[in-house]
C-alpha cells in the first residue's frame, strides 16, 4: 500500500463525516487598548452538507438574491411590483376613458373607483 492512500482515504472519510454530522466553530476575537475594549468579533462557523443544513432549518442561500436564480425577492419587493402593476392599469383606464371629456364637462364625467367629485359629500 502506498504511503499517501492511507491519508487520503482517511481525509475523505473524516470529510464525510463532517458533512454529514455538521461541525461549529465558535469563538470571539477582542481588541482592547489599556483595558478599554475596542472592538469584539464574535465568530460562529457551521459547517455541514446542504442535506444537513437544510435538515435543521438553514436555507438562507436559497432566497439571497445573489445565490439563487430561483429568488423572486422580499415580500415588500412582490408587493412594490404588484402595486406598480396596478397603478400601470388605472393609469391605462383613466386614458382610454378619455380625461379631455372630463374637462369639457366636469359634472357628467364618472369619477374613477374609489375617487369623489370636487364639492361633493363623501
Amino acid at each position: 500500500m502506498p504511503y499517501g492512500s492511507t491519508s487520503t482515504s482517511s481525509l475523505a472519510d473524516i470529510l464525510e463525516r463532517v458533512l454529514d454530522k455538521g461541525i461549529v466553530i465558535a469563538g470571539d476575537i477582542r481588541i482592547n487598548l489599556l483595558d478599554i475594549e475596542l472592538l469584539t468579533i464574535k465568530l460562529r462557523i457551521l459547517i455541514a452538507s446542504v442535506d444537513k443544513a437544510k435538515e435543521m432549518g438553514i436555507d438562507w442561500w436559497e432566497h439571497d438574491p445573489s445565490l439563487s436564480s430561483r429568488h423572486t425577492g422580499s415580500p415588500l419587493e412582490q408587493e412594490n411590483r404588484r402595486l406598480r402593476a396596478e397603478l400601470e392599469a388605472l393609469r391605462g383606464e383613466l386614458g382610454a376613458t378619455g380625461l379631455d371629456e372630463e374637462a369639457e364637462d366636469p359634472e357628467s364625467a364618472t369619477p374613477p373607483p374609489g375617487r369623489r367629485r370636487r364639492g361633493s359629500a363623501p
